[in-house]
C-alpha cells in the first residue's frame, strides 16, 4: 500500500514537471532593496504565495495566461499579465511607495479625519467579528530564530552550540509547516498538520501556530508569556481612551478607496500598539496592519515584536489575511536574538461545511508522515523559496544530525559535555555519563546536597539521576531512576532511597513508579518546608521548623491519562515509622531565651511518636472538562482547557497487611481554576473540602495538615496560609473546607502611575481561609506587589484566629527559591 502511494506521488510529480513551467522572480523597491515576504497572488488558480526574506519567489504553473498580483504593506499593488509555456518565466516586480492623497477637507482643532474612519470601523466591529467566526484555509508556516551575537561564556560555562561554527551570527531554529486550519463559532479550532520540517531534527515537528490575530477583537493576545493580559486593539471599543489617530492619506486600487492611518499611543506605558493600519472604505475592513510592541508597552520576555498583516479580497467585500509575519527581537545576558514567523494563507473556504464530529478533542493533529517528507516534496509544495542562508542551515544541520548518529562521534561529544566543571557541580549539577543520547547519568548540585537540622546535624544527600530512552524519536518510552544517599552525621544514620519510573510508550501518558528504601519525612506529607529554608532558620535564627521522622518505605504508583480530560492515579504505600530526636543545639547565632523545640509538632502532642506501621491505598481522579489534545504520530499530549480542574482523592488503610497499625478512611474534593481577565489581570482560586469517614486509629503523620508558614519567605501562594502556625490546625475532623483566592492585576492601574510604571510592578490582593470546627478556623487577607526586578514579590498579610488575636506580617517571595 505504501509503495503504491509513493509510486502515485512520483507519477504526480512527473506529470507536473512535464506539463508545467517554473515562474520565478524578485520583489524589490525602487532602490533595489528586497521586500521580504511580499505577497504574490495568482488570480486564475486562486493561489497565494510569498517571497522569501530576500524578496525571491517561485511558483509552478501550467501553460496558459495568468494575472499575477504583487503586494507589500506600504507599497502600491502591482499587477502583471504573463503567458506560461514550457520554459522558465522570469517575472520581477519593482514596487513603488504608495502615493497617498490627503483629503480636501479642513482639519478642525478638535479632530483629525482619521477619527471618523475609526468610528465607521467600530460600527462594523460585530459584523467583522462574525465574518471570522467560520472559515477554513491552508497555511504555510515558516519560523526562524537567529543570533546576531552571544557571549563566549554564560554562568561560568562555555557557550557551545555544537555545530562546528564559531561565527556569532547563526540560526538557532528553522522550521516549516503546512497545515489545514479550520475555525467555527470563533472558539472551536482545529489544525491538521500535513507536513513539517525542522532543521537538524528529522524526528522533530515544526511550530504549527496558524492562528490569525484579529484586530476586530478588543484584545490581541500574541502569547501569554509576552503579556497574559493581552494588548488593546486599535479597533477596540475603548480605543479612544488609549490611542490617538492621524490620517496619513488615501489611495485607490481596483475602484476601491483605501485610507492609511497612523496609530499613536496616548501613554507609552499602556499595553498598546504603535504603527499604521490601512482600511478599506465602504467595506470597512482592514487592508493591512503594521504595528509594533515594545517593553515600555508592557511587552515581556522579548524587547520588541512587530506584527505585519496583509489582507486580500477573497469574495465580494470579504477581506481575509493573505500573510502574517511576526518579527520578535530580544537582547538579554549578551544574547542578541531576532527572528521571523511567517504564515501564508490560501485556499479559503468562507462557508465551509464540516461533519458533525470534525471538531473533536484534538486541537492539533500531525499526520503520521508529517515529518517524513522528502526534499523533492518540499521543493514542490513550499510557497516561499528558501534563502541561501536557509538552504545552508538545512544542509549543515542535516549533516550534523547524521554525524551525531555515529557512535564514535557521540562518544567524543559526550566526553566534552561530561567534563568536570566546578560551577556546574555547585549550581546546576554535574553530568557523569552519557551514552549515545539514550542513557544519561548525573548528580544533583552540591548546594542541594548539604543541609542542617538539629535532629540529624549536618546532612549530605547526593542524588544520582539516570534516564534511559528506548529511542530518540517522539516515543515516551523511557526508564528513569533516582537514588538518594542521605547521610546524617549528627545521629550517624544512613538513609538510602531509590525511585524507578517506567514511562510506557503508549499514546496517552502512562507510567509506573516504584520507590523503596529509608527516608526522613516531615509529619506534613506535603513537605511545605524545604531543607534549604530550614537550614537557614536553624543556623541563623535557632528555629528548627521541620518536624520529622524516619521510615522504611515502599511505594507503588500508577499514573494514567484516560482521555476526555480525565486522569487517574492509584498508589500503595507502606511505612515503618520510627521517631528521631534532636541531637545537637548547634547554631551560628545563639539567640538568648531561645532553644530548639523538640522534633515533633508541639502544637498537637507533648511527646514524640512511637514506632508503628502504616499500609494504605490511595486513588486520585482528576478531570478538566473540555480538555483539548495534540496528536503526534506516537503520543497524545493533553493541553487542558479554560475550564476548572476537579479532583477527588480517597485513602484507605489496609487492615493488618504488613503489620499495619492504622485504621482510617480519608477523602478530599478540590477544584482549581484561573480566569484571564485580559486587561484587568488574572484571578486564580483553589477550593477544597474533605475529612475523615473513619478515625479509629489515625497516626500523627496521617492527620489532615494545612500548609502554614513560619518563615519570612512566602510558601506556595495558592496552597498555603502565610501566617498560620505549621501544625496548629491539624485535625482528624469529619469535615473541613478551605479556600485560596488571588487576584494579580498584572500591571492594571500601576501602569498609569508616573515613575512607578517604569518599574512595571503588579498589584496583588487575595484571601486564604480554612474551617474544620468552630475552634479550628483561620482566615487571612493580603495585599502585595509582584514583579519587582522581575523576580520578587512582597505581601503584607493580616490573619484572624478564633481567639480574636490578629496576626500581621510581611512575606517575601523570590521566584525559583
Amino acid at each position: 500500500m505504501i509503495g503504491r502511494q509513493l509510486l502515485l506521488l512520483f507519477i504526480f510529480f512527473g506529470l507536473t514537471e512535464t506539463y508545467a513551467a517554473l515562474v520565478k522572480g524578485r520583489v524589490v523597491d525602487t532602490d533595489g532593496h528586497p521586500l521580504p515576504f511580499a505577497s504574490i497572488w495568482i488570480q486564475e488558480t486562486k493561489q497565494g504565495i510569498a517571497a522569501n526574506g530576500e524578496g525571491l519567489f517561485e511558483l509552478t504553473l501550467s501553460p496558459g495566461k495568468y494575472k499575477i498580483t504583487c503586494q507589500y504593506v506600504g507599497f502600491a499593488k502591482q499587477e502583471k499579465f504573463i503567458t506560461v509555456t514550457n520554459t522558465v518565466v522570469q517575472l520581477d516586480f519593482v514596487l513603488q511607495k504608495q502615493e497617498l492623497m490627503l483629503p480636501a477637507v479642513v482639519i478642525s482643532n478638535k479632530e483629525d479625519p482619521a477619527y471618523r474612519l475609526i468610528r465607521e470601523m467600530l460600527k462594523q466591529q460585530k459584523a467583522n467579528q462574525e465574518r471570522l467566526q467560520e472559515f477554513s484555509c491552508m497555511v504555510y508556516s515558516k519560523g526562524q530564530l537567529r543570533l546576531r551575537d552571544y557571549p563566549t561564556r554564560f554562568l561560568s560555562q562555555k557557550v557551545d552550540f555544537e555545530d562546528g561554527d564559531s561565527s556569532k551570527k547563526k540560526f538557532i531554529y528553522l522550521s516549516e509547516t503546512i497545515s489545514r486550519y479550520a475555525q467555527r463559532s470563533g472558539q472551536e479550532k482545529k489544525i491538521e498538520v500535513v507536513s513539517s520540517k525542522v532543521s537538524g531534527d528529522s524526528d522533530g515537528f515544526g511550530l504549527a501556530v496558524p492562528d490569525q490575530y484579529s484586530f476586530y477583537e478588543n484584545m490581541v493576545l500574541p502569547g501569554t508569556r509576552l503579556n497574559p493580559r493581552g494588548f488593546i486593539s486599535p479597533l477596540s471599543t475603548s480605543t479612544f481612551l488609549y490611542y490617538r489617530f492621524k490620517l496619513l492619506g488615501s489611495f485607490v486600487e481596483n475602484n476601491k478607496l483605501f485610507s492609511r492611518i497612523q496609530v499613536i499611543p496616548k501613554r507609552k506605558t499602556d499595553p498598546v500598539f504603535a504603527g499604521e493600519i490601512t482600511l478599506v472604505q465602504e467595506d470597512w475592513q482592514l487592508h493591512s496592519v503594521d504595528l509594533t510592541l515594545s517593553r515600555s508597552q508592557q511587552l515581556e520576555f522579548i524587547d520588541t515584536l512587530q506584527l505585519v498583516q496583509l489582507y486580500r479580497e477573497e469574495g465580494r467585500g470579504e477581506w481575509r489575511i493573505a500573510s502574517q509575519v511576526l518579527y520578535p527581537a530580544a537582547k538579554k545576558f549578551g544574547f542578541d536574538a531576532y527572528g521571523s514567523f511567517l504564515n501564508v494563507y490560501a485556499e479559503y473556504a468562507l462557508k465551509p461545511s464540516w461533519t458533525k464530529k470534525y471538531f473533536d478533542r484534538f486541537l492539533l493533529r500531525y499526520a503520521d508522515s508529517a515529518n517524513r517528507r522528502s526534499v523533492a516534496y518540499w521543493d514542490q509544495v513550499r510557497p516561499v523559496p528558501l534563502t541561501a542562508e536557509e538552504l545552508l542551515d538545512y544542509a549543515k544541520k542535516d549533516s550534523l544530525e547524521q554525524k551525531r548518529r555515529d557512535p564514535a562521534y557521540l562518544d567524543s561529544l559526550n566526553r566534552v559535555r561530561n567534563k568536570f566543571n566546578l560551577a556546574r557541580l555547585l549550581l546546576t549539577g554535574q553530568p557523569l555519563y552519557t551514552k549515545r543520547n539514550k542513557f544519561d547519568l548525573s548528580v544533583n548540585p552540591l548546594l542541594e546536597q548539604l543541609a542542617f537540622n538539629p535532629a540529624e546535624g549536618l546532612v549530605l544527600q547526593p542524588q544520582l539521576r539516570w534516564q534511559y530512552k528506548w529511542d530518540s524519536s517522539g516515543s515516551r518510552k523511557q526508564l528513569n531512576g533516582n537514588l538518594v544517599l542521605r547521610t546524617s552525621f549528627g545521629n550517624q544514620h544512613f538513609n538510602p532511597y531509590a525511585t524507578f519510573s517506567y514511562v510506557l510508550g503508549t499514546q496517552l501518558s502512562s507510567s509506573f513508579i516504584v520507590g523503596f528504601g529509608r527516608q526522613v519525612l516531615q509529619f506534613n506529607g506535603q513537605s511545605p518546608i524545604t531543607d534549604r529554608g530550614n537550614t537557614f532558620s536553624s543556623l541563623l535564627y535557632e528555629e528548627n521548623r521541620i518536624k520529622s521522622y524516619e521510615a522504611r518505605v515502599v511505594r507503588l504508583t500508577h499514573v494514567k491519562g484516560l482521555g476526555a480530560g480525565l486522569s487517574m492515579q492509584w498508589g500503595f504505600r507502606f511505612e515503618d515509622r520510627t521517631p528521631i530526636e534532636n541531637q545537637t543545639g548547634y547554631t551560628w547565632i545563639d539567640k538568648p531565651h531561645r532553644a530548639y523545640t523538640p522534633n515533633y509538632p508541639i502544637e498537637l502532642v507533648n511527646q514524640n511518636i512511637t514506632r508503628h506501621q502504616v499500609a494504605d491505598f490511595t486513588v486520585v481522579v482528576r478531570w478538566q472538562p473540555g480538555s483539548r489534545y495534540i496528536k503526534l504520530p506516537e503520543r497524545i499530549i493533553n493541553i487542558g482547557s479554560d475550564k476548572p480542574v476537579f479532583s477527588f482523592q480517597l485513602s484507605q488503610t489496609l487492615g493488618k497487611l504488613l503489620g499495619n497499625d492504622a485504621n482510617y478512611t480519608k477523602w478530599r474534593l478540590g477544584v482549581t481554576d484561573n480566569f484571564n481577565l485580559k486587561l484587568k489581570g488574572i484571578l486564580r482560586y483553589r477550593f477544597a473540602m474533605g475529612g475523615f469517614l473513619n478515625t479509629k486509629v489515625v497516626p500523627l503523620a496521617d492527620h489532615i495538615h494545612f500548609n502554614g508558614n513560619a518563615a519570612q519567605l512566602a510558601n506556595e501562594y495558592l496552597n498555603s496560609f502565610q501566617l498560620l502556625s505549621l501544625y496548629k490546625l491539624s485535625h482528624i475532623n469529619p469535615f473541613y473546607s478551605l479556600v485560596h483566592v488571588e487576584y494579580n492585576l498584572k500591571g492594571f492601574l500601576t501602569n498609569k502611575i508616573p515613575i512607578v510604571n517604569k518599574l512595571k510592578p503588579y498589584l496583588v490582593v487575595g484571601v486564604n481561609a480554612c474551617y474544620s470546627s468552630p475552634l479550628q478556623k483561620y482566615g487571612e487577607w493580603f495585599v502585595g506587589v509582584d514583579n519587582l526586578l522581575k523576580q520578587i514579590r512582597i505581601d503584607y498579610v493580616v490573619g484572624y484566629q478564633p481567639s480574636g488575636i490578629q496576626l500581621t506580617g510581611i512575606r517575601i517571595g523570590v521566584k525559583g527559591f
